[in-house]
């Protein structure tokens, strides 16, 4: 069942999905409505999860699970993944790898594999203020506060 973002509690569990390529304007409204009848879908054990969805700089999908009524369960997650499987398919795009960093380069997302970003900062080409985009965060309250941060604040701190 669909629950609009905002109105979901701070603790709701999120999945983070990051796409190697921008999707054009046209391939967004697609996975848009994709996306939407997942969620209104998504039900673990046979009990709808109250979720929710944002997509973010034509480059993230993220959902979001209230666990209060009903948890996320193994069958219900995997039917999330089976998903995404899906629109990477279709798109001929990379949005489960986790070894690759998106960041922000001026007015553009980038997105470098974890070895490219190792060596933009080795090179000086980012920095610990350049804005990363910390997918490890696990709920809706991490992801207000915690997603989009300078590098020097997330996981990324490492490389500097």
């Amino acid at each position: 069942m669909y629950i609009p973002f905002e109105n979901l509690p701070p603790e709701s569990k999120i999945w983070i999905y990051q796409s190697n390529r921008k999707f054009t304007d046209d391939e967004f409204s697609e996975i848009k409505i994709s996306v939407e009848n997942f969620v209104e879908n998504w039900a673990a054990h046979g009990t709808s999860l109250e979720a929710s969805y944002l997509l973010k700089y034509n480059r993230f999908i993220i959902f979001a699970v209230n666990q209060e009524p009903q948890v996320a369960t193994g069958c219900s997650i995997d039917k999330s993944v089976q998903f995404i499987q899906e629109l990477e398919q279709k798109y001929k795009v990379d949005l489960l790898d986790k070894m690759n960093v998106t960041f922000k380069n001026g007015e553009f997302v980038a997105h470098k594999t974890l070895i490219e970003f190792k060596k933009m900062a080795k090179d000086k080409a980012v920095t610990g203020s350049t804005i990363v985009f910390n997918n490890l965060v696990n709920n809706i309250e991490e992801f207000n506060d915690a997603w989009e941060v300078p590098a020097e604040d997330s996981w990324h701190s490492r490389f500097f």
